[in-house]
């Protein structure tokens, strides 16, 4: 699963950098892992957050990956950035 949300975040979003840790196990027993739910931590480099906010660049990847939320995928963090504020190390 985590290289399948890997994938759909670089192609849907065009991202230049994408990187997926899965914290599932961090999680155990808790009610969105019984049921089969994955938590998961991204970071993703995309020039559509350009001009964005960092709730609307937010909201764009969760629209990205919408069929798998609160199925396959039960939580998920995320850093966004633009290619500019990734290569200036903002945060």
């Amino acid at each position: 699963m985590r290289e399948a949300l890997e994938t759909k975040l670089r192609t849907s979003l065009d991202a230049t950098h994408v990187e997926v840790i899965d914290e599932s196990h961090l999680h155990a027993g808790h009610a969105g892992a019984r049921d089969g739910g994955r938590h998961f931590r991204a970071v993703i480099v995309s020039g559509k957050f350009a001009g964005l906010s960092r709730v609307r660049s937010q909201q764009l990847v969760y629209q990205s990956v919408e069929e798998w939320m609160g199925k396959e995928i039960h939580a998920l963090s995320m850093k966004t950035f633009t290619p500019d504020e990734w290569t200036s190390g903002s945060d």
